[in-house]
């Protein structure tokens, strides 16, 4: 085995039983041999070298072109020993410097001009609209979910997070909504069917456009909702109530004041926004380059250093901040479950490779969210100090009376005031 790939190993996993076998057919132990083992086969002596000098893109790379194997455990488990064992170091100082060097160069990425954010949007999203059929919730929410309870679905819990994003969004009937980053429409039919409210949801992709709009029209709120393939920054109006979810992270380090800016032009002079964005515990760090190459260009997770100074020069109150820690390791669970459930299918239709890449993703996000500094945020604005309730009761009764109307049986909006 590469030697310096050996010895840094040997100092870090102390806790786990990770076998690796490596190029040459030697098998090497690290670990106090506690928990499942994993076994791991090197294939070649350049993916051992790539290993040591970038293994947040070797790892995912070698995976997906099967120089790296599992021979037992899945490559969650092989993530999870090493995670466990990195996580809370104090990182070498070499790594540190390779990190910095990276950043530089990802941060020139952030720049997402309207051009740039289509085409980024556009290679995860306008794919074979099937795979996400694989592994999310039925109202394909793609975005973390809200667990209240132990032991509740996927389903129920993706119900919650919709539940309590109406709830801190404090609706009446007549407002005028806007979703940015609407995705396949499954939140803004929600909003529409909570309160008698028009939404206007607006996305980059193509395809969850045409997604959103057939929802609409077959459950005949297509006068309620409306969807449109729009840019933020291009966007005029005014609106009571902004929403945007799982969007934020792909707006750039550059364009947060611009954001934030845009917001507040949007925004009624008595109107609320909730931005619910994947954020870092620690200081600012680079976008996994595995993620970024091959999954998410483009997109960054801010850390909230990075989000209150650009908010504040743009003169939006912050009335609430939450922060949910593991919901969306919990989420990312039973999303790569539910795509290791599919495989035969996923890969009949987009092949081996791709599976692996994919799961490799899911995997690599799951063990952050419950190993790495990161979490999610939920950022409640508004323009005037008097906009809400002085106190956070109003959240729960609402929650309490949205989830009393979801078990009671409700007319459709159709047969019903609009």
């Amino acid at each position: 085995m590469f030697g310096p790939l050996k010895f840094i190993l040997g100092r870090t996993i102390k806790t786990g039983h990770l076998r690796l076998v490596d190029a040459e057919g030697q098998t090497h132990v690290f670990g106090d041999g506690t928990g499942s083992p994993v076994l791991a086969r090197i294939q070649d002596k350049r993916t051992e070298r790539r290993l040591f000098f970038n293994a947040s893109l070797a790892i995912g790379e070698a995976y997906m072109d099967r120089r790296l194997v599992l021979e037992q455990g899945t490559i969650y488990d092989l993530l999870e020993v090493l995670l466990i064992n990195t996580s809370w170091q104090r990182r070498p100082g070499w790594i540190q410097a390779l990190d910095d060097i990276r950043s530089v160069a990802l941060r020139l990425q952030h720049y997402n001009l309207t051009g740039r954010s289509r085409r980024n949007v556009a290679h995860h999203y306008d794919i074979d609209g099937s795979l996400y059929d694989l592994f999310l919730d039925s109202d394909r929410q793609y975005s973390c979910a809200y667990f209240e309870e132990d032991g509740q679905t996927l389903e129920e819990a993706q119900e919650a997070k919709k539940r309590h994003i109406a709830a801190k969004l404090n609706l009446s009937d007549g407002m005028r909504v806007l979703d940015i980053g609407s995705g396949w429409g499954g939140l803004a039919l929600h909003l529409a069917k909570t309160a008698h409210v028009d939404v206007t949801g607006i996305t980059l992709s193509e395809a969850q456009l045409k997604t959103a709009r057939d929802r609409a029209a077959a459950e005949g709120l297509s006068k309620a909702v409306r969807f449109e393939l729009c840019d933020y920054r291009n966007l005029e109006g005014q609106f009571d109530r902004i929403v945007s979810v799982g969007m934020f992270e792909h707006v750039g380090t550059a364009h947060y004041r611009h954001f934030f800016r845009q917001l507040d032009r949007l925004l009624a002079d008595r109107g609320v926004a909730l931005l619910h964005s994947i954020g870092q515990f620690d200081a600012p760090t680079p976008t996994n380059p595995f993620i970024a190459k091959y999954i998410f260009p483009g997109g960054y997770v801010p850390a909230l250093s990075e989000v209150l100074p650009a908010l504040e020069r743009e003169g939006l109150l912050t009335t609430d901040l939450e922060i949910l820690r593991l919901h969306y390791a919990m989420t990312l669970r039973h999303w790569r479950q539910r795509f290791r459930a599919a495989w035969h299918t996923a890969s009949e239709r987009f092949g081996e490779r791709f599976c692996r890449m994919w799961e490799m993703y899911l995997a690599s996000s799951e063990a952050a969210f419950r190993y790495q500094k990161l979490m999610v945020f939920q950022l409640q604005l508004a323009k005037d100090i008097d906009a809400l309730p002085v106190t956070r009761d109003y959240i729960t009764d609402r929650e309490r009376d949205l989830r009393a109307r979801a078990h009671r049986t409700r007319p459709t909006r159709s047969q019903g005031s609009t």
